[in-house]
């Protein structure tokens, strides 16, 4: 049975559902730029569009239909809940979650069964959000919510329902542009709510004029969609968007929100007491997740940058953006200077996750490092987290370079990789994802290099021959303290380590042309490995010239004052910058390490 009006509908089944989220799915990805432009509440960041087709992207790719409409509504509202994004996005998974927690063992619904459910669906959406604003895609769904509640009886079939409902969805829309004063100002409607009528919208041109295999053939691509012709500046006072999933929260919803509200603002609780979906704006995501480590196991987190979102839609520099990963060691300052977006790598402490650099702070890492059982792991970033950036890049710039740790430490290279060409597919423009071979210092290297053409104004594919020869002009050298967390962390045997430790000897750690970790040599204590280091740096450079160079430490800052020292005496210049050690690197290469990046001529 399929959905076409001259084939009436009277009960849904699992597949009628899951055909119409796809239609009303691939509408809200078609439309996401549009989206993202007319994004000004609660933060003129430019994401809605970016963040409500991250959360049902994975229903397309991955979900399978069963034939029960409850088993499908359950499938949809998992999927959506643990992939959904921002304020709009956990709100739309919210009203599917309670849509199929509302909805009894059945194999198919009548339109009672449903408009029941809808109805019901309601107050789990406005539960979930702190401080609910009216205006916005909470009135949109309450106000069809109630349509279908209270009409169901005036229709025969799904089909005559769902076009009923669009109308009062439209309708709903327009009024957001005079309920809310930031709209008004702005004219536009409600970004979240204009992607739940783009649902509907979706699902009732399914309705008239689409089949089934058109509609799983198809692929999606996004509209493009002229800038707003003003836009108002807009202070933001909380930097971070951020979001987790707890798994067997220890505390009450309402003690969790309290908790929140103390951090930050825009605050969202979706789900149940087994898997909680939380939102919150805040300007301290570690602290945050550092108060809430014991109060469940934190599964999944993410904390997007606002301020950088809004430099995107509103303060873009250049017309090529730059992305990189959080192995990336620069100093804060340029990466603000060069509006570089860096993804943050995983990082488990046993089964609670942290997001390097963002809700893990270095001085935190180092910290824990000791204090813990449980040996820190890292892990690549996901393609879905690459492709979230990436169409919301594609929406503003007209092409994006991206460089990433060496892919013989990593696999983000390859995440990125398929992330991009997905992307780029849906947009029609250029994402090239460059393998740096490097990391850390020399990683940084060769992003600054790239900033510094983009701002001469050298063109997308000038600069990524260019890169290619940075790339391969870049060195790094690390001077290991001790060994232990190379052992802990299976970089090294324990056998190996204990015969280095009882010879008293430590190594220096650098990369070959193929990017794979190498002992470039051994001495036998911290200083005479610098010492070395130092030696080897002078000797090349007798034949080639330094650009520029790098100094990174984990919790050494009197090794790095001593790198820069010598450095500086050697090249006539300061470091490009001194910084703390990535957590993802200083995991293996432990407290007390010192090092060296330089990129050559």
């Amino acid at each position: 049975m399929s959905l076409f009006v001259n084939d009436p509908l009277v009960e849904l089944d699992g597949r009628n559902l899951y055909y119409a989220f796809i239609a009303g799915a691939k509408k809200v990805i078609a439309h996401q730029a549009e989206l993202n432009k007319i994004n000004v509440f609660p933060v003129n960041d430019g994401d809605t569009g970016t963040n409500l087709a991250a959360t049902i992207r994975s229903v397309i790719e991955s979900l399978h239909p069963s034939r029960s409409y409850k088993i499908t509504a359950d499938r949809i509202a998992e999927a959506t809940l643990m992939n959904a994004r921002g304020n709009s996005g956990i709100i739309f998974a919210q009203f599917f979650y309670g849509l199929s927690n509302e909805t009894g063992e059945y194999k198919t619904v009548t339109l009672r069964q449903f408009a029941e459910a809808v109805g019901r669906s309601v107050s789990y959406v406005y539960e979930a959000v702190a401080r609910p604003v009216e205006g916005t895609m909470l009135t949109v769904i309450r106000e069809m919510a109630e349509y279908i509640n209270n009409s169901w009886n005036k229709f025969t079939d799904f089909n005559h329902l769902i076009a009923g409902s669009y109308e009062v969805l439209k309708k709903s829309l327009l009024e957001t542009r005079t309920k809310l004063a930031i709209l008004q100002k702005n004219n536009v409607v409600d970004a979240g709510a204009r992607g739940f009528v783009l649902f509907f919208e979706g699902i009732l041109e399914f309705i008239n004029y689409g089949n089934v295999k058109e509609l799983i053939n198809s692929r999606s691509l996004t509209a493009s969609f002229p800038a707003l012709e003003e836009s108002f500046t807009e202070k933001i006072d909380f930097r971070y968007c951020t979001e987790a999933v707890i798994k067997n929260c220890r505390i009450e919803k309402k003690s969790l929100i309290s908790t929140l509200e103390s951090f930050g603002n825009s605050v969202v609780v979706a789900g149940s007491d087994k898997v909680l979906r939380l939102h919150l704006h805040t300007n301290d995501p570690s602290a945050l997740f550092s108060n809430l480590r014991d109060k469940g196991t934190i599964t999944f987190q993410k904390a997007d940058d606002m301020i950088r979102h809004y430099q995107i839609v509103n303060e873009r520099k250049w017309k090529i953006a730059i992305v990189t990963d959080s192995t990336c060691d620069l100093a804060p300052e340029l990466i603000e200077k060069y509006q570089i977006n860096m993804l943050p790598i995983n990082i488990n402490f046993g089964e609670n996750q942290y997001l390097d650099k963002i809700t893990m702070q270095p001085e935190q890492f180092y910290s824990m490092l000791d204090e813990t059982a449980d040996f820190p792991k890292t892990s690549q970033i996901n393609e879905s987290t690459l492709a979230n950036l990436y169409s919301q890049l594609a929406s503003h710039y007209d092409s994006v370079i991206a460089v990433h740790v060496s892919d013989k430490l990593s696999g983000t290279f390859y995440s990125s990789q398929k992330a991009a060409q997905k992307i780029s597919r849906e947009f029609n423009k250029p994402i090239t994802v460059l393998n740096s071979r490097n990391l850390s210092g020399s990683l940084g290297l060769i992003i600054l290099r790239i900033a510094q053409a983009i701002e001469d104004g050298l063109e997308h594919d000038e600069i990524v021959t260019l890169a290619e020869k940075w790339i391969k002009n870049t060195r790094i050298f690390v001077s290991v303290k001790t060994l232990k967390y190379m052992i802990l962390g299976g970089r090294l045997s324990a056998a190996k380590g204990l015969i280095a430790r009882i010879l008293n000897i430590n190594p220096i750690v650098s990369l070959d042309e193929e990017g794979k970790a190498v002992i470039f040599g051994k001495t036998f204590n911290q200083k005479a490995n610098m010492e070395l280091v130092m030696k080897h740096i002078g000797n090349i450079n007798i034949d080639k010239k330094i650009w520029n160079y790098i100094v990174m430490h984990a919790g050494n800052p009197k090794a790095a004052d001593w790198y820069s020292e010598k450095m500086e005496r050697l090249t006539s210049k300061k470091p490009v910058s001194v910084v703390n050690i990535s957590p993802a690197l200083g995991t293996n290469a432990g407290i007390g390490a010192a090092s060296v990046a330089l990129l050559f001529d």
